[in-house]
């Protein structure tokens, strides 16, 4: 799968494209199905909502469980973000958020790579996020919303919020939220929200300004979230531990394009448990070569 030039322009201008209904329902499907095993697990990949038992979000499914460890591998997920960047990609990050139906709280409005940076010390926002629908995302079931050409701003000041929700996150002022959606447009077209079907799939730019309001809708709205991050602008820190911010820096190596559908062999490192050496974390920096 390669992005058009005219695509190009798009993600350069807005920081976002859009694909509906990209994964077709039997796809989508085969990683719905794997869901409720990976929310039933009462470990630590499991962040949970601050005051329900909901699952927030899941961590390293790719590790563990094979239908999502065959979607990392995915062509029309890595090669146009490999197109982008000109160079292999490792998993950052991998996530199967769940905003659950009346439960699902927001996610304030923040730039990825500002907890990437900040926390991870991520050179630079050479990272990218791909988000696949697992359920049909409408105006009430807490959408995600970006604001345009936000991620031309680089890297905006931010601040640590630790107790708005259970997931810290590095936060933008209102002011500065509402300044932005104004250069965007204000009310025609500063804030824009994609919906569509299950399977349909954003690629969007690690320093674009989003969020997502709470669930009050009687529907479900679970999404993966992949960051894919050029090899040579791996992470310099393992402040976090590795279910959140791995460490295997090496290139991802793509399965065919009907993966999801039929037996591909994929290794699950994490099969049989999470090692202990994933929930060791430092404050040091790596040193390069050592």
């Amino acid at each position: 799968m390669q992005l058009t030039p005219e695509q190009i322009a798009r993600f350069e201008r807005d920081g976002f494209l859009f694909f509906p209904g990209l994964f077709t329902p039997a796809e989508a499907q085969a990683l719905t199905d794997a869901v409720p095993a990976l929310y039933r697990r009462r470990e630590v990949v499991n962040v949970r909502e601050k005051d329900s038992d909901a699952v927030r979000t899941n961590f390293a499914a790719h590790l563990y469980c094979e239908p999502f460890a065959r979607l990392a591998r995915h062509p029309r997920m890595v090669e146009p973000v490999q197109q982008l960047f000109g160079e292999p990609l490792y998993m950052h990050q991998f996530k199967v958020n769940g905003k659950m139906a009346f439960e699902g709280d927001v996610w304030q409005w923040h730039q990825d790579y500002g907890t990437w940076l900040n926390d991870d010390h991520m050179p630079e926002p050479r990272a990218m996020n791909v988000a696949i629908f697992l359920d049909e995302v409408n105006a009430f079931n807490g959408p995600l919303m970006f604001i345009p050409g936000s991620h031309r701003k680089g890297v905006i000041q931010a601040r640590h919020d630790v107790s708005t929700t259970s997931y810290p996150l590095w936060t933008l002022d209102h002011d500065t939220v509402a300044q932005l959606v104004e250069r965007a447009g204000g009310r025609q077209g500063g804030i824009v929200s994609p919906w569509g079907p299950a399977g349909s799939m954003i690629l969007f730019h690690s320093c674009l300004v989003h969020a997502s309001s709470s669930n009050l809708s009687p529907w479900n709205r679970i999404s993966v979230y992949l960051s894919l991050c050029a090899v040579s602008n791996h992470i310099r820190r393992h402040k976090r531990p590795e279910y959140i911010a791995h460490r295997d820096f090496s290139p991802i190596e793509c399965l065919p394009d009907d993966c999801l559908l039929r037996e591909s062999p994929v290794h699950l490192p994490w099969k049989d448990g999470m090692p202990a050496s994933a929930l060791v974390t430092s404050n040091d920096d790596l040193v390069e070569g050592a």
